[in-house]
């Protein structure tokens, strides 16, 4: 049986869609036909994403070159039986994979916030008669009934609207409730500018209204947005490509390392059996087992400070990404403004009145002084119709509880600012009657009876507001300042209109405001009104936003924002918010609708790589959008609260969700959560990110010039016909020590205060470049050649046995990578007080790595299984001052290279 589908129902009039349904908005759809449809479509739910299992998730921590690398080397050793050294391995990789496996276990679940919705009632009419079902059996051709607290439950073509509002925002990201009629509209109309269409999801603020199903489950709107966000594929973070990168790198080095050293000593003459051991303790040499253990908890460390500052990370690896972050796509309702409507502005008979958001005292001013509203004025006036001509409900104790069109809201909260509280006006001004919103004139009206007692027989008061030029077209007279009234010749009225144009042009959304009294109430409400002004009403931007911007900038960081908004109060707000330079690059994102990046040529991608703002942007779009910037070149963070940013907010590098705003599917697709959404915490998390990037840039070259160095001693000294100064097991035990807790403590450096006014590094930059490379190549020889020098003289000059000089080999190795630490300074620090020796963490960790470094010498047991003999008080003192060697020359090439 085939599906029934309407294409574009949004553009198809009424009649139309309701043939192809086969259904009669009178009396809906009979319950065998329904019943039929529902074998057909299936359940009105959307698809469930298939979870990854905790087997696949396990299976995932053991796929890398340097746990297969090792796990060869652990499985040499318990053929040579090595049983200590062969288990101490794989312990060391079993901490790895169960780090890996708990931390990736937290992956989003983003489809089960998206089913919540679907699992409510809604009222259908089948047969005639109107009956409450579970939304999961609607089917098209269904005649679903709406009123207002409503949640739609399918995507309608509406076949009535009285006085119907819906809130959007959570697909569209705009604010302001949509009012519904049943029109047909463009076919490439965006989704926000189809008054005739109902979605799923969406919520009913405001009147009752009825509709046709269109579309179910899957086929539905936010359906569709369901799929992209299972389709939209995580981009890998840098991190994970570098150090990927980096394994595989090292891999490669220690094959051929072991390869050259093997080889050579069975061209001496030595055994292979010895000689493969030889290699297993290269291959542990050479492998750093405490990097992903010491990136795992320095990334941990990023997140505990992020979360500090109200950013709570999803993914670890997302926390360095941060830090390579170039543009952020930022959604504009609720990220850079507060997502309510404020009184801006009162354009008054006798000059513009500006309100400001807080303050003591009055909140009113004009040209800079403060201004008292006194009684029977135009602002006086214009204050009570905006708060008596409302259908709003204002919870003087939350904010949270207002209820009603946000733009009323906001009208009631400054006329309650100027002392002017509804239910004290209604007291001595009671409503008699309410004209609801009327469409076709754009305005509406309340009648309140007129006089000390309200009696409706002292005469009536008519409270109108509206579409500005709605208004002025009805109003033949206006207040004087003085609160006369006078005449409204046309000449006025085109001046008025100046007005609201250049306000309009700043971002603000008007609303005119008049009133008349009369004898009566019975009259026409929109006729011979007396004009009082016009109040322009914004979503301000939010504190700190447009300090916030200017911080990224500064940073090399660029700003887009990307909204479902129109594009002329996209502009305004970006202008404000300070986006951008000198005239700002808006694109209509209907050019963008529907096409994926792939199929975009160069000329329309340059357009998208230069532009400051995207308007009236689909979800789809947005997917395309971050593509386009991460083809370029771009590591890409993206803001976002609705479900219509899942998919893109997955799809990013960095998907930064609104943690108050926010909807549970945002959250759960995102990398990044702010709990205080607040813009600036966007900022702190980048310096964050770089700091830590410099930080794990420190620590792997500290790791790789002590694992270098490890390479060298045991290769060179076989090489050389020297016995093997160390075993698999000591190189195993000095990684755990002298690697994890040193290079740690670099890890949880805090950085410099100028992190922030450097670029952006290049997204393709390795963790180790040339110059550290070179740096690890200086390091690794120092220690290489101290401990080396130890263990000839050992042998040769004081005599000791091969066990004991093996020992002084250890001590010698294991102080120098302790003393290294103090190499990883910046070259334009000072000798004694540098960002390493003021980190207290180090100096703990130098006692730590002492005291074990002791507990092996000393401790029977650990020196047994370690095979370490007592080089007496002369080795002790031998491997102590060969130890320092490193440290004195590593110091003086920092104090070189700072004076060059």
């Amino acid at each position: 049986m085939q599906e029934i589908k309407t294409p574009a129902p949004h553009a198809t009039d009424l009649a139309s869609v309701a043939q192809r349904l086969g259904t009669d908005p009178m009396t809906g759809l009979t319950r065998d036909e329904a019943a039929s449809r529902l074998s057909r479509h299936g359940p009105n739910r959307l698809r469930r994403q298939k979870r990854k299992g905790w087997v696949a998730i396990l299976r995932h921590q053991f796929t890398s070159m340097i746990v297969w690398l090792l796990a060869a080397a652990s499985g040499l050793s318990l053929a040579f039986g090595d049983i200590a050294e062969g288990l101490a391995i794989i312990v060391v990789l079993l901490i790895n994979g169960a780090l890996g496996f708990f931390t990736e276990l937290r992956a989003a679940r983003s489809m089960e916030a998206l089913m919540r919705i679907a699992q409510v009632r809604t009222r259908v009419r089948r047969d005639g008669s109107e009956r409450m079902l579970d939304a999961q059996d609607l089917v098209p051709g269904d005649i679903v009934v709406l009123e207002a607290g409503d949640v739609v439950t399918a995507d309608l073509r509406l076949a009535g609207a009285s006085n119907l509002e819906i809130d959007e925002s959570i697909l569209t990201g705009e604010s302001i409730p949509v009012r519904k009629q049943t029109d047909a509209v463009a076919p490439d109309a965006a989704i926000g500018d189809r008054a005739g269409m109902a979605y799923k999801g969406t919520a009913v603020t405001k009147g009752a209204g009825e509709g046709i199903v269109v579309g179910t489950g899957t086929q539905t709107e936010i359906g569709r947005i369901s799929d992209l966000v299972q389709s939209a594929e995580s981009e890998v973070a840098p991190l994970e490509r570098r150090l990927d990168l980096l394994g595989h790198w090292l891999v490669w080095l220690t094959l051929a390392l072991a390869a050259l050293t093997i080889g050579a000593g069975i061209l001496r003459g030595n055994e292979i059996a010895a000689m493969l051991q030889t290699g297993v303790a290269l291959a542990v040499a050479a492998v750093p087992e405490g990097l992903p253990v010491v990136a795992t908890l320095c990334l941990a460390r990023g997140m505990w400070r992020m979360s500090a500052r109200n950013a709570l990370i999803t993914r670890l690896s997302s926390v360095e990404t941060l830090g390579a972050t170039t543009i952020i796509l930022t959604d504009k309702t609720g990220t850079l403004t507060e997502n309510r409507m404020t009184v801006m502005r009162y354009l008054l008979p006798d000059g513009d009145v500006e309100v400001a958001k807080t303050g003591d005292g009055t909140p009113f001013s004009r040209d800079g002084s403060p201004l008292t509203p006194e009684t029977a004025t135009p602002l006086d006036w214009a204050l009570r119709v905006g708060a008596l001509c409302s259908t709003a409900e204002l919870d003087h104790g939350a904010q949270a509880n207002h209820t009603g069109d946000p733009m009323e809201v906001a009208l009631l909260a400054v006329a309650a600012k100027a002392g002017l509280r509804r239910e004290a006006l209604r007291g001595t001004l009671p409503e008699h009657a309410k004209h609801a919103f009327d469409p076709d004139r754009k305005m509406m009206a309340t009648v309140h009876g007129n006089g000390a007692d309200g009696g409706a027989e002292r005469g009536a008061i008519y409270a109108v507001k509206g579409a500005p030029e709605a208004v002025l077209e009805v109003c033949t007279q206006v207040m004087t300042p003085d609160g006369q009234v006078t005449a409204l010749p046309p000449e006025a009225k085109a001046r008025w209109q100046s007005r609201a144009a250049q306000s309009g042009q700043e971002g603000l959304r008007l609303l005119g405001l008049a009133m008349k009294q009369t004898g009566d109430g019975d009259g026409d409400p929109y006729r011979d009104l007396v004009l009082l002004g016009m109040v322009g009403l914004r979503d301000p931007l939010r504190d700190g936003v447009r300090e916030a911007i200017a911080d990224c900038h500064r940073a090399g960081v660029r700003v887009v924002m990307v909204t479902g908004d129109h594009a002329d109060t996209a502009r305004a707000i970006a202008g404000r918010a300070g986006l951008g330079s000198g005239d700002l690059r808006v694109i209509e994102g209907r050019t963008l609708a529907g096409r994926p990046a792939d199929t975009l040529d160069e000329a329309e991608r340059a357009r998208i790589l230069t532009a400051d703002v995207f308007a009236r942007v689909a979800p789809d779009t947005k997917l395309t959008l971050v593509s386009v910037f991460q083809q370029a070149g771009h590591v890409v963070a993206m803001t976002g609260d609705g479900v219509n940013d899942a998919p893109a907010l997955k799809k990013s590098d960095i998907g930064i969700a609104m943690g108050q705003r926010g909807t549970e599917v945002a959250k759960e697709a995102a990398h990044m959560v702010l709990r205080d959404d607040a813009f600036a915490t966007i900022t702190e998390a980048m310096r964050q990110g770089r700091v830590i990037f410099g930080n794990i840039r420190k620590f792997v070259v500290y790791l790789m010039s002590c694992n270098i160095s490890e390479v060298l001693v045991v290769g060179l000294a076989v090489g050389g016909g020297l016995p093997t100064p160390l075993l698999p097991l000591q190189i195993l035990y000095l990684n755990l020590i002298t690697d994890v807790f040193p290079a740690f403590a670099l890890g949880l450096g805090r950085g410099d205060d100028a992190v922030m006014h450097r670029p952006p590094r290049d997204p393709d930059e390795p963790i180790v470049g040339r110059p550290e490379w070179q740096w690890i190549a200086t390091l690794g020889a120092a220690i290489t050649v101290s401990t080396l020098a130890a263990f000839a003289f050992a042998l040769f000059w004081l005599g000791l046995d091969t066990g004991a000089a093996v020992t002084v080999a250890f001590l010698t190795l294991a102080l120098a990578q302790v003393w290294n630490v103090f190499n990883l300074r910046d070259p334009e620090a000072g000798l004694l007080r540098n960002e390493v020796s003021r980190n207290p963490y180090v100096w703990g960790a130098i006692a730590l790595c002492l005291a074990l470094i002791g507990l092996a010498l000393w401790q029977p047991f650990l020196a047994d299984l370690l095979q370490l003999e007592s080089p007496g008080m002369a080795g002790l003192i031998c491997a102590g001052v060969a130890s320092f060697g490193p440290l004195l020359v590593g110091q003086v090439l920092l104090i070189l290279r700072r004076a060059r």
